[in-house]
């Protein structure tokens, strides 16, 4: 049984600049819906929000939406900045509404913000959190998200998806993240050169669902063209003496005969994919790139000290591909500017080999002449050509592959958004990648499209390789070791992609391939040590203890909860039942997540991991 509808939009028209965006546009959302909104850049996708949204006015068609239907959006904007803090911003949004105060702390914990910080005081990643964290805390009964997983980390996307796989509402998502989509989504809208196409499926099925549709077209372009060729002959042959009615004839195959070539030249452009050339070659440089022996790091944050390595010991070989993770301030960057002697070890030391040369995409983008225009950035010397891994080329034709329109190579890169000088610092630095590539979070604000040219060009890219990125699907595709950050020193790892350290973690690294295991040259009394320094105190293993009987409590609650939960009329029959067992059960979903991850700490640091 179909599910409710709550919005339609139909025979809708949007304009932009004369040009039709959407002409005759109909779909419908029904209650609960969990959609992954697809297509590419350019496509529209931003525009069909807004219209969801009521934010872009029809020109032509309806948009019905049910009476007292909440729409949230969360868009790619960010807050306007006032001075004041976080707990105030997400106070006044829900009008100090009881019901929705205990939300607050569960939901900016799990984001990592400060309820006391400053608006005026955070950086844009930061701002986005703020934003999702108003969205998530109203539960609107349709949540559009645009990129909700920028500039968070792997344990708050997983944290996120299960927090919507639990929402009540109807879910509209735009994201670069395939992984997320495919956890979150059960239907695709496909905007697909100005169609909508839906599949009833989620986004995990839509590689298959949109190339048995691009299949299904080509045939019929195949049998039209087929069909065609008989009345094209015919015609080639002239219309003299011909009598009215074959002229006429003939003006019908011309058209249909130019028709079928505006169809195939759209099929062609659908299913083109960005090529450009990835293979380089190196010359022969040191079978090592990096070696670190014993190193130690740390920073004071006031009256603490934050522990980035401990006695660390890892060596990088040429044509390693390693993708790094951790949380924020877990130590990603500061690995990353130690490999680059960009900071100094507190104790150990560093071995870089002779004439290993390295190329480093700084999430900052502190490489990029912000007052300078796209072209002076690409060709800092004057001219028109580049060269691209041993070939000159036109610079407009290489930017072309990464999406920037020729018209505006000369605007000044401080006109562009983030995902355009993101993708500006890619074209830079993949023009002429050195023997080790280092990229740190490289899939902020990309779109798939170029998200997928990325990955053509790393999978080619025959170099040492080692990429700092939250994006699941996009570490699976590009490495084949991940080093994890743990936190207070421990770094661990995995053999394999994302999906291998998933594995792992699950079997809570019980495995032996740990980056930190003591190197054979380390003295048996540095061993003792670390032991005796790692063993836990009373006060510690009691606490260990307790935790599987606390953790068998919140898991059997959970339970109870959910079974109530499941009766789908417990919301309109007994809202306060239903509020309280919700509330009941986010808090002890946390508060599990919570003593698992703290059981794992105590257990490793017990058994000297």
């Amino acid at each position: 049984m179909s599910s409710q509808l709550i919005l339609s939009i139909t025979e809708a028209l949007v304009r932009f600049k004369e040009k039709p965006i959407f002409e005759d546009m109909n779909f419908n959302i029904h209650q609960k819906s969990r959609i992954a909104l697809v297509g590419k850049n350019g496509s529209g996708k931003t525009t069909l929000m807004k219209m969801i949204a009521g934010e872009v006015e029809l020109e032509d068609g309806e948009r019905w939406v049910e009476s007292s239907i909440e729409i949230g959006y969360l868009n790619q904007e960010f807050l306007k900045i006032f001075n004041k803090t976080i707990l105030q911003e997400l106070l006044s949004s829900i009008n100090n509404d009881e019901e929705k105060k205990y939300k607050i702390d569960i939901i900016t914990d799990a984001l990592n913000l400060n309820l006391e910080s400053k608006l005026n005081d955070l950086s844009g990643g930061q701002l986005r959190k703020v934003g999702l964290a108003k969205a998530l805390i109203n539960e609107p009964d349709i949540l559009l998200l645009d990129e909700p997983t920028n500039h968070l980390d792997l344990e708050v996307i997983e944290w996120l998806e299960n927090y919507l796989n639990m929402y009540n509402g109807t879910i509209i998502c735009v994201s670069h993240d395939r992984t997320f989509l495919s956890n979150v989504t059960n239907k695709v809208f496909w905007i697909d050169r100005g169609n909508l196409k839906v599949s009833p499926k989620g986004f995990k099925y839509f590689d298959d669902w949109s190339q048995s549709l691009l299949e299904q077209e080509e045939k019929e372009l195949r049998n039209r063209k087929q069909s065609l060729s008989a009345d094209v002959e015919w015609a080639s042959r002239g219309v003299k003496a011909r009598v009215k009615r074959n002229t006429r004839r003939l003006e019908q195959v011309k058209i249909m005969q130019k028709k079928l070539e505006d169809d195939e030249a759209s099929y062609k452009r659908a299913i083109s994919k960005i090529k450009i050339n990835t293979k380089i070659k190196f010359d022969d440089h040191a079978k090592s790139i990096s070696e670190f022996f014993n190193v130690s790091k740390s920073f004071k944050k006031e009256s603490s000290e934050i522990k980035i390595l401990d006695n660390f010991n890892f060596k990088i070989n040429r044509g390693d591909r390693i993708g790094i993770l951790g949380g924020n301030g877990s130590g990603k960057t500061t690995f990353l500017k130690l490999l680059l002697n960009n900071e100094t070890p507190d104790k150990g030391t560093i071995k870089n080999f002779k004439n290993i040369e390295f190329s480093y995409f700084d999430q900052k983008r502190s490489d990029l002449l912000l007052k300078e225009t796209i072209k002076k950035n690409m060709c800092p010397s004057g001219g028109d050509y580049i060269n691209v891994m041993g070939k000159d080329r036109h610079v407009y034709g290489y930017l072309k592959e990464f999406q920037f329109d020729p018209k505006g190579i000369n605007d000044y890169v401080t006109t562009l958004s983030g995902g355009q000088k993101n993708r500006l610092m890619l074209a830079k630095i993949l023009a002429n990648p050195k023997p080790c590539l280092i990229l740190d979070e490289p899939t902020n604000d990309l779109d798939m499209d170029t998200l997928d040219l990325l990955g053509e060009i790393l999978i080619n890219y025959k170099g040492t390789l080692i990429i700092v990125s939250h994006d699941r699907d996009f570490l699976d595709q590009t490495v084949t070791k991940i080093l994890s950050f743990e936190g207070d020193g421990k770094v661990i790892n995995c053999i394999g992609g994302y999906s291998d350290y998933l594995k792992l973690k699950k079997n809570n690294f019980k495995k032996n391939n740990f980056v930190n295991k003591q190197n054979e040259t380390i003295k048996k009394e540095n061993k003792k040590e670390s032991v005796l320094n790692n063993k836990l105190t009373y006060k510690l293993e009691y606490e260990l203890q307790q935790i599987p009987n606390q953790i068998k409590s919140l898991e059997e609650t959970i339970s109870d909860m959910n079974k109530v939960l499941s009766d789908a009329n417990l919301y309109t029959t007994n809202i306060d039942k239903f509020l309280k067992c919700s509330k009941i059960l986010n808090e002890s979903k946390y508060k599990l997540d919570k003593l698992e991850t703290r059981w794992l700490e105590l257990d490793l640091k017990k058994n000297n991991l």
